[in-house]
């Protein structure tokens, strides 16, 4: 087991020499055994490892016991450990999605914001080679393409799986080797839940059939994922003609056009994606209505789409637009460096409060620290301007404040909505996103506490 994770951690990068791994921790033995392997293998691979920990508020006392279990494990072996509490029912009623949904989207905006303030270079969640198999089942029946039967990625971004090829036996026998507790959820035997029923119904039957089954899987899903990825490449190709005009992005119908059908929807789906709406609303028909609009030959025809998105052909080009233009952004306030600012026409809040700056372990979740004498003149929540540049640690440089939004698929409508914090010198952070590198306040120096958080 201990060379298979190194050997797939090795291929895909997921331990930096030199850098820290943050490990997302439910407490099960999953995430158990993917914490303790990596402390283990810390000092060989000459990185450092930090645990996260998110309550989600839900199961009650059961929950909260699992938070101090990892707390607990995570002090025993002075391993840092972050610890958030959210409202999964409360956010999904408000975003009218979902629990599971909701949950997965408020446990991976908290990871990130928790490897921001600790200087992680990865997180380290602990996916498994049955997860991998019960998820490629789980699109079988729901109906996918490639990209579904491929599977879970080892590596997406900064986010990496370094158990996907273990099978769930051989984790469960890494902790009876090393005398290793931890806890169960119970929602796991709720077989109202499709995964759970996938798991205990359906899988042990395949198994019969092939006792390697999931090593067969991962076979497949490997092969599968270097075809998609090959798929992919062809059709970023393709999207590389595409210009922005203003907010919208253009390209010329032809690009599309001449697109194979296994690379044209692909094309499409990737230019709704720069848009910085995603496509989780787009279905297999919404992306076929794009390609036939750029094939065809009506000059003026559109095609609609979820959540008040259009494609426009305008002559020889299409457009990638919204049905209604963004709301004007809001008014700027002065920063208040000892307290709340609250600017009118956005619900987006600021807390500030200055402090020496304390250790990375120390912290509080989703704050950041800006060293006050790289701050210079009266400091303003703004809406964003043409020109704003930022450089988010370990993001690879410095990049415009519009890309960062289209990158990291801020619907349309929400950009102008987002606080910028400035100075003379431009751009000292970006609400949700984190603190320009140059700003940042190392371990005691002076520096401003500041928290953005969105008001219900």
């Amino acid at each position: 087991m201990l060379e298979t994770v190194k050997a797939l951690a090795a291929e895909y990068d997921m331990l930096p020499r030199g850098g820290r791994v943050l490990c997302a921790v439910s407490g099960g033995a999953d995430s158990i055994c993917l914490l303790h392997l990596l402390h283990a293998l810390s000092a060989e691979g000459g990185f450092t490892v930090a645990a996260a920990h998110y309550h989600h508020g839900m199961r009650g006392q059961a929950a909260d016991g699992d938070a101090a279990f990892v707390a607990a494990f995570c002090r025993e072996r002075d391993i840092p450990c972050v610890v958030e509490r959210g409202d999964v029912y409360g956010e999904a009623r408000r975003l009218s999605l979902g629990v599971e949904e909701t949950g997965r989207r408020l446990r991976y905006a908290f990871l990130r914001r928790t490897a921001e303030a600790l200087d992680c270079a990865r997180i380290a969640t602990a996916h498994n080679a049955d997860d991998n198999l019960e998820t490629l089942l789980l699109h079988l029946v729901r109906g996918a393409g490639l990209h579904g039967l491929a599977g879970i990625p080892p590596r997406r971004g900064e986010i990496v799986r370094p158990l996907l090829t273990t099978s769930r036996a051989e984790i469960e026998a890494y902790l009876a080797e090393h005398g290793l507790s931890h806890v169960e959820d119970c929602t796991n035997a709720d077989e109202s839940y499709a995964r759970n029923r996938i798991r205990r119904q359906v899988v042990p039957v395949l198994r019969q059939l092939n006792p390697r089954l999931t090593e067969s899987a991962a076979e497949t899903m490997g092969y599968l994922r270097a075809d998609n990825d090959f798929l992919n490449a062809q059709a970023a190709a393709a999207c590389a003609h595409a210009r922005w005009a203003g907010d919208d992005l253009v390209i010329e119908a032809r690009y599309l056009a001449q697109l194979p059908a296994a690379i044209a929807p692909r094309a499409a789906r990737r230019l709704l994606e720069q848009m910085g709406d995603g496509n989780t609303d787009c279905s297999a028909a919404h992306l076929r209505a794009i390609v036939d609009l750029a094939a065809g030959e009506d000059p003026s025809a559109v095609a609609f789409l979820p959540n008040g998105r259009l494609v426009q052909r305008v002559y020889q080009d299409l457009l990638f637009t919204t049905q209604s233009e963004p709301p004007p952004p809001f008014s700027p306030a002065p920063l208040n460096p000892e307290g709340e600012t609250a600017p009118e026409g956005t619900d987006w809040r600021c807390s500030c409060r200055a402090v020496d700056c304390p250790p990375p372990e120390e912290r509080r979740p989703g704050a950041v620290y800006l060293a006050r004498d790289a701050l210079e003149g009266p400091l303003v929540l703004r809406p964003r301007q043409i020109g704003d540049e930022i450089a988010l640690p370990r993001r690879g440089g410095t990049k415009t404040v519009k890309k960062l939004f289209i990158d990291e698929k801020l619907p349309r409508r929400e950009r102008e909505r987002v606080p910028i914090l400035a100075d003379s010198r431009g751009v000292a952070a970006v609400a949700g996103f984190g603190a320009d590198k140059s700003r940042l306040a190392q371990p005691g120096q002076s520096a401003y506490e500041l928290i953005f958080w969105k008001k219900e």
